[in-house]
C-alpha cells in the first residue's frame, strides 16, 4: 500500500486510547504526523503518562503501521502524556483535578492508609495541591492519621449549588465517611448504600483545583472498587503490600483486577511496606521479618514499576496515632525513604509539559 498521510491516518484510526475509549485520530491525539522520504515521524498524546502505558501505545502503533506498510518502515515515534489542560476536557467529573490516583491493597492491614497520608503530605511539601478521599467505608482511618477525627465538613455555595466543603489538614483537602458517622460506631451498610456514599464524595463535593486526588480504597476487590472505576476517571492505581506471600497473593489479585478489560486502569506502581525491622540499639541491622523483596519481585514479575520500600519503624505508628505524617520528620530514615518513593511516583505519572497544540502536516 502506498505510504501517504490519508492511508497512515486510516491505520492509526484503528488504535484505541484505552482510558478515553476512543481511537487516537477521532480523539485528536495525534500532535505531529509527517511523512518524509518514506519515513513516518509521529507524536501521539495519551491520557495516562505512565511509562508502561506509553510503551503499550508505542508497540500498538509500530505493530499496526508495520503490518500495513511492511517491516522495513522507519518510524520516528514519540508517545507522551497529554497536558493537564487537555486531559481535563475529557472529564465530566472532577475536571479541575489533574491526577486521580487510587491507592489499593488486596489484603487489609498492610499499611495502605499510612502510605496514602504520607504520599499526600509529601506531595504537599513539594508544593502540589492535594486531596484525599477516604473510601474505606467500613474502616475509615484517614481522619485519625491527619488529626481531624473531631472535625465535620461544612457546606459551601458554588454558583447557587450547595456543595460539601472538604476538611483541611496540613494543606490537604480531606473527605471521609468517618466525618459523617460516630467514631466508635460500626458502619453497617449494604453494597449499594456504601457505593452511593462514596459517589457523593466526588459528585457532591467542591474540590476545586488539585494536582493530585488520592483515593484510599478498602482492601479487597468488591462493590466499592467497581463503583469507583465506573464513576471516577482514574488516572491510575498504586498497590501496597508487605513482602510476605499471603499479602502478595492478594496484591496479585488487586493488580489483575485493575488490568481487567472491563476496568483497564493502569497500575502506576507497587509499594512494599514493613520491608524490614531495624532495632534502635542496632541501627546497622536489618531483620526481614516478613520476607525479603517480595513486593519488589512481584512488581518485576508482573511488569509493574516498583516505587520503594518502607521499613517497619515505631515512629511511623506513633506518627499515625498522633495525626502527624511520618514524612514530616526532619531528615530521618523514614522521611528520606518516603521522599524517594514520591520522586519515583512523580516520575511515573508526570504530565507532559507540552501544550496540546495540534501540528498535523
Amino acid at each position: 500500500m502506498a505510504l501517504n498521510r490519508d492511508e497512515v491516518l486510516k491505520v492509526l484510526g484503528l488504535i484505541i486510547e484505552s482510558d478515553l475509549k476512543k481511537d487516537i485520530v477521532s480523539a485528536n491525539l495525534i500532535e505531529t504526523l509527517e511523512i518524509i522520504d518514506g519515513k513516518v515521524k509521529l507524536k501521539v498524546l495519551i491520557s495516562n503518562p505512565a511509562m508502561h502505558a506509553r510503551k503499550r501505545m508505542s508497540e500498538a502503533i509500530s505493530f499496526n503501521l508495520k503490518r500495513e506498510f511492511g517491516e522495513k518502515l522507519i518510524i520516528d515515534l514519540e508517545v507522551a502524556g497529554m497536558s493537564s489542560e487537555s486531559k481535563s476536557t475529557f472529564r465530566k467529573i472532577l475536571p479541575e483535578v489533574k491526577n486521580i490516583i487510587a491507592i489499593a491493597s488486596g489484603k487489609g492491614g498492610v499499611g495502605k492508609s499510612t502510605a496514602t497520608v504520607n504520599i499526600a503530605a509529601g506531595l504537599t511539601k513539594l508544593g502540589y495541591r492535594v486531596g484525599i478521599v477516604d473510601a474505606d467505608i467500613y474502616g475509615p482511618s484517614i481522619p485519625t492519621m491527619l488529626d481531624v477525627f473531631d472535625k465535620k465538613p461544612d457546606m459551601i455555595d458554588i454558583d447557587g449549588v450547595p456543595k460539601i466543603n472538604p476538611v483541611l489538614s496540613y494543606g490537604i483537602k480531606i473527605l471521609s465517611i468517618g466525618f459523617f458517622t460516630e467514631q466508635d460506631s460500626a458502619v453497617v451498610w449494604r453494597g449499594p448504600m456504601a457505593s452511593k456514599a462514596l459517589t457523593q464524595m466526588f459528585t457532591d463535593a467542591y474540590w476545586g483545583e488539585l494536582d493530585y486526588l488520592l483515593i484510599d480504597l478498602p482492601p479487597g476487590t468488591g462493590d466499592i472498587h467497581l463503583s469507583l472505576v465506573q464513576t471516577v476517571p482514574l488516572d491510575g492505581a498504586i498497590i501496597v503490600s508487605t513482602p510476605q506471600e499471603v499479602a502478595l497473593a492478594d496484591a496479585r489479585r488487586a493488580i489483575n483486577m485493575f488490568n481487567l478489560d472491563s476496568i483497564n486502569i493502569p497500575v502506576i506502581g507497587l509499594i512494599e511496606n514493613m520491608s524490614w525491622f531495624t532495632p534502635e540499639e542496632l541501627p546497622e541491622n536489618k531483620y526481614y521479618i516478613f520476607g525479603r523483596d517480595g513486593a519488589k519481585n512481584l512488581a518485576l514479575g508482573m511488569g509493574v514499576p516498583f516505587l520503594g520500600h518502607i521499613p517497619l519503624i515505631q515512629s511511623v505508628r506513633e506518627s499515625a496515632d498522633v495525626g502527624r505524617p511520618a514524612i514530616f520528620q526532619e531528615k530521618t530514615i523514614i522521611s528520606n525513604l518516603f521522599d524517594g518513593l514520591i520522586v519515583n511516583l512523580i516520575d511515573q505519572i508526570k504530565p507532559s509539559k507540552q501544550k496540546n497544540k495540534k501540528n498535523v502536516n
